[in-house]
């Protein structure tokens, strides 16, 4: 899949109720969830180099743990920057890291699950097996994801302000169920494309 349906995915993975286990999940889940993706700097090295590697070696599941601690590392180094000379408030959600690191990779493997679900495949199992996998049901840019993981997301800030304007106080909507639906309906998306999927290869054959 293109960049920003991974972003959207990783937000709403991290808004459906992963921030509540540690602070700064979301940022770390929705960069986790396009950090394979860092395989495109083989660009600089000419097109023959970029295609060798083009969802080579960061799109496995060996490749994903250390997706998720390159994220990680980031989002420590950013944070202790940002923090160094701070008191701490106690409030928000505490960082814990080794939790953290847990939700990187799980969005890093989401990574590899949407690219799967179109036709261009990943090989997960390289480099132990360089086979293509693909479920070839959706295109790399799906316009009705990219609607329904954006909705997902600024729903909630809406919602909001719609009850700040009718009660005058600024009603908080934090935003879980509707990511949470975003990424059932995306699943049920692809089930009903699985099945049109079916039917055509039955028809052609």
């Amino acid at each position: 899949m293109e960049p920003v349906t991974h972003f959207l995915t990783g937000a709403c993975l991290g808004r459906a109720g992963f921030n509540r286990l540690t602070g700064l999940a979301t940022i770390t889940m929705t960069l986790a969830a396009e950090a394979p993706d860092i395989d495109m700097l083989w660009m600089f090295d000419g097109p023959v180099t970029n295609f060798q590697h083009h969802r080579g070696i960061t799109h496995t599941f060996i490749g994903a743990p250390f997706m998720a601690a390159l994220v990680v590392g980031v989002v420590w180094l950013v944070h202790r920057a940002v923090s160094r000379g701070r008191k701490e408030s106690g409030a928000g959600t505490p960082v814990r890291w080794g939790v953290l690191y847990g939700l990187a990779l799980l969005a890093t493997l989401s990574h590899i699950l949407l690219d799967y679900t179109n036709s261009y495949g990943v090989r997960p199992f390289f480099p132990f097996r360089a086979n293509w996998y693909a479920w070839d049901i959706v295109f790399v840019v799906e316009p009705i994801l990219l609607v329904v993981l954006f909705l997902g997301l600024v729903l909630p800030s809406l919602l909001g302000l719609v009850a700040a304007e009718v009660s005058q106080r600024g009603t908080r909507f934090r935003g879980r169920g509707p990511a949470i639906f975003a990424l059932v309906a995306m699943v049920a998306y692809w089930v009903v494309c699985d099945s049109q999927h079916r039917i055509a290869l039955r028809i052609l054959n």
